[in-house]
């Protein structure tokens, strides 16, 4: 006879796992490593560079591509489930390994709509969620409507928007000059579907002249335009959800961009409640209707416009290295328990505020000597946390390490003072790249 409200057959509880892996091997697997160790969990990472960041805190390694199956496939025999530090991922060849019963936490599904930028727009959408007005570049040769005597112009007469082009990024089916779509005008911002990050696969599209030659480099399959959206705030939030189905939040926190590369992050933000709570709406919802599982950031714009959704990354990321000092439990140990299987940490914040500072490699790459001298500078700084990736090149503009500091102020006025004087400090010591120099071509 059963009884009612008990399921039957009766769950079987869940068994913390031991040991996670890792697809990648770069910063953020190397804190997230770091952050398993002080939590007793072994980590095996899959990453074709023996050198990267997160090898020396690795139990086992597997060497092989990002993209290989075959080495997510031995990764998978040490350990009871696989994350992700980055969400390029080949799902196509993921799908088999699940279907044998590889736990991959996000899953696949979760993560399918979140690992393109066109993918994550059509499902803003869908959720009704506000993001920047969109639509794909294949858009700009969509045929024009007939002409009420249903003649198209001549394609030799004076002043037609036909053209003849030898790119072969251009439909040989479609010779129609681009033209934007109903509503749309320049500027625009081109955005690469997969890949872009710290300004690559992002292109200012000012007038007609621009759309034509990025055309010339692209597929416009794989881009999307957007509408040029005026800010006056740049906003983060690393929000996550675990097995359970519980969404938790960390506090809202204040970019700051040097050349479309993240400079400082400045927790929590100087903005009302109301801009926090709508925020954390927007991820619950995200979170809730994909049923995804671990740590996902949202990048925000803020302005006249309110709060729109600029980029999601379904994954740890470089706003939320923060909340290592300055929270109860940071992003990385939170993605460590809910892979595991242990219950969440608070995301409560543990300090008035915190200042976080990208060291992002200069024009001229430093001597060992010189480079000790600066970081030992800059952990002397009042209130300094020092993370430094061990990367081996230091190319201008990558992320070698960030510097966090504890902010004392009591008012978002008085933290403000202490960021702009604390942020001065570590300048003096390591100063932005001044020019980092863009790909001539956007693909790169």
């Amino acid at each position: 006879m059963p009884i009612w409200g008990i399921r039957w057959p009766l769950p079987v509880p869940f068994q913390p796992l031991s040991s996670i892996g890792i697809v990648g091997g770069g910063q953020l697997a190397l804190m997230l490593a770091e952050a398993a160790a002080e939590l007793g969990i072994s980590v095996h990472i899959q990453t074709p560079g023996a050198g990267d960041p997160a090898v020396p805190r690795a139990a086992t390694v597997v060497q092989g591509s990002l993209d290989d199956d075959r080495a997510t496939r031995l990764l998978a025999d040490r350990c009871g489930a696989i994350s992700f530090e980055n969400e390029w991922m080949p799902l196509e060849r993921l799908y088999p390994l699940a279907e044998k019963g590889v736990s991959f936490i996000p899953g696949l599904d979760a993560l399918a709509p979140l690992i393109t930028k066109r993918g994550q727009r059509q499902l803003l959408d869908q959720f009704h969620l506000p993001c920047p007005r969109w639509f794909g570049l294949e858009q700009v040769f969509a045929v024009p409507e007939p002409s009420p005597v249903g003649l198209l112009q001549s394609q030799e007469a004076p002043g037609s928007p036909l053209w003849r082009s030898a790119s072969p990024y251009r439909p040989p089916e479609l010779e129609q000059r681009p033209t934007l779509p109903p509503g749309f005008s320049f500027p625009l911002m081109a955005k690469a579907s997969r890949g872009g990050y710290d300004g690559k696969g992002t292109v200012p599209v000012a007038d007609q002249q621009a759309l034509e030659s990025l055309l010339d480099h692209v597929l416009p399959s794989d881009w999307i335009l957007e509408e040029m959206v005026p800010f006056e705030q740049e906003l983060a939030l690393v929000a996550c959800r675990d097995r359970q189905g519980n969404v938790a939040c960390w506090p809202l926190v204040q970019t700051h961009q040097h050349q479309q590369i993240c400079d400082w992050v400045v927790l929590p933000a100087p903005v009302n409640q109301a801009v926090q709570a709508f925020a954390r709406n927007v991820a619950a919802s995200l979170l809730t209707g994909l049923d995804y599982v671990g740590v996902l950031a949202i990048e925000f714009f803020y302005g006249p416009a309110g709060l729109q959704v600029n980029e999601i990354a379904p994954r740890t990321h470089n706003s939320g290295h923060v909340t290592i000092e300055a929270c109860r439990c940071s992003q990385f140990a939170q993605q460590v328990r809910i892979v595991a299987g242990l219950p969440m940490g608070s995301t409560d914040s543990r300090v008035p505020g915190a200042l976080m500072v990208n060291l992002l490699g200069l024009e001229q790459e430093l001597s060992e000597q010189e480079q000790r001298e600066r970081l030992a500078a800059l952990a002397a700084l009042p209130g300094a946390h020092l993370h430094w990736y061990g990367k081996a090149q230091a190319a201008p503009g990558r992320k070698l390490g960030h510097l966090t500091l504890v902010l004392e102020g009591s008012s978002s006025a008085d933290r403000q003072g202490e960021r702009d004087r604390l942020l001065a400090e570590v300048r003096r010591i390591w100063p932005l790249p001044e020019a980092i120099e863009p790909p001539k071509n956007p693909l790169e």
